[in-house]
């Protein structure tokens, strides 16, 4: 038997936790869907060999990995660990991973699940030997961020694979507030954008899991969410009180994923996106863009953000060790900030005022907007005012479907 690292709850503590959001509200405490399932002393896990999803942003609130918590844990078997993009340890750059291997710490056998779905990930999920998959991963809340669909791929695979299937939720850092941007045309789907949702989905990952069992997948799985207790839809990460660790390279704080959603579509540009800054997704800029576009951009006086002149120079991906001009944004007013309108603002912005610009020639914005809409109407001259007029009535049909998978207020 392995030793514990944790004393056991005792029953007083079991009976005070809570597995619902509104007992915690109204104590003014905020937990984890991790922090829930270890104050119930595990027991939707109980009696059953598990397999955990995760990455470096499983953790505690004091820093701790769950899969370390969990290992240490008499009340847990915990069988197996499936790394995403980037791996369990978080050891790989963006379009990496770190393959099958032994985790050193715990001994525990690690499984790459990156690129892989459909019957080869649930072959993955049966040589485990687990019966219950368990998802706990920090999201970002834009469509094109891959640990969602790696939650979509491990549902489908764990029905296939006759698995139970658990996810563990965490705060949405760009808040829950609302549904934004372009939905998803089918005919788009790919690893950034599997399913009809919108560009910023306001969503938790325990309300997307819902959602997806709901309306995408063709079989759904035993599913059961493990929610926070005391999230509000209005918070921004910083009230959770939990540390911030990035769930990739190149999202280093929660500014990064509050403008995320927006301004990753210069990924479908030749501007740099600001990888291989310190500021990645905040700066944005190519050689022989100048003061131009950061003064057109204010101009619109889009709520909530300000654009400043930049300079600077990546040191690695576009124009790595160029210096290239740009803009920086800043926002001053989360709260007031539309980080898709913006991204689309900065799009027609820098067209107008840059004779350089160019589109990814493999339309790579294409599968980040779900359709060929932005692009085409980008290029006829369309304002940002009728672009994101063009897919409001897509976005109106995507939010009544949301609704129904909403767990917090």
């Amino acid at each position: 038997m392995r030793p514990s690292r944790r004393t056991l709850l005792t029953a007083t503590t079991a009976a005070a936790a809570s597995l619902t959001p509104t007992a915690a509200e109204a104590r003014g405490h905020r937990r984890t869907g991790f922090e829930n399932l270890a104050a119930s002393g595990y027991e939707p896990l109980r009696g059953q060999r598990i397999g955990i999803v995760t990455n470096p942003t499983g953790i505690t609130r004091d820093a701790r990995h769950i899969v370390d918590v969990m290992h240490a844990d008499t009340r847990v078997d915990l069988r197996a660990v499936f790394g995403p993009e980037h791996g369990f340890r978080g050891t790989a750059q963006a379009g990496g991973s770190e393959g099958r291997y032994d985790d050193p710490a715990t001994g525990l056998p690690v499984y790459d699940t990156y690129l892989k779905s459909g019957r080869p990930l649930a072959d993955v999920f049966t040589a485990s030997g687990v019966d219950t998959v368990v998802f706990d991963i920090q999201d970002v809340g834009a469509r094109f961020y891959t640990y969602i669909w790696t939650l979509y791929d491990c549902m489908e695979a764990a029905q296939l694979a006759g698995k139970r299937f658990v996810v563990l939720d965490r705060p949405n850092p760009a808040t829950g507030r609302a549904a934004l941007g372009p939905v998803l045309h089918k005919e788009f789907a790919t690893f950034v954008g599997r399913q009809p949702i919108a560009q910023a989905h306001g969503m938790t990952v325990a309300e997307l899991a819902r959602l997806f069992n709901g309306e995408f997948l063709t079989e759904p799985v035993p599913l059961e969410t493990v929610p926070m207790s005391g999230w509000k839809r209005s918070d921004f990460y910083d009230a959770s009180g939990l540390p911030w660790v990035p769930p990739s390279p190149n999202m280093p704080t929660p500014d990064t994923a509050l403008v995320y959603s927006g301004t990753c579509l210069f990924e479908g540009t030749n501007l740099s996106e600001g990888r291989g800054t310190t500021r990645p997704f905040e700066l944005l800029g190519a050689e022989g863009v100048d003061r131009r576009w950061a003064a057109a951009a204010n101009e619109l006086a889009l709520p909530g953000v300000r654009f400043r002149e930049a300079y600077f120079a990546p040191t690695f991906s576009k124009f790595q060790g160029k210096t290239v001009g740009g803009v920086q944004v800043h926002v001053h007013d989360r709260a007031a900030f539309d980080p898709v309108r913006t991204g689309i603002a900065l799009l027609v912005t820098v067209k107008r005022v840059w004779s350089g610009f160019a589109w990814r020639p493999d339309h790579w914005i294409d599968k980040l907007t779900g359709s060929t809409r932005v692009r085409t109407m980008i290029d006829a001259g369309a304002d940002t005012d009728e672009v994101v007029a063009g897919w409001q009535e897509d976005l109106a049909a995507f939010r009544r479907t949301r609704r129904k998978y909403l767990r917090y207020r």
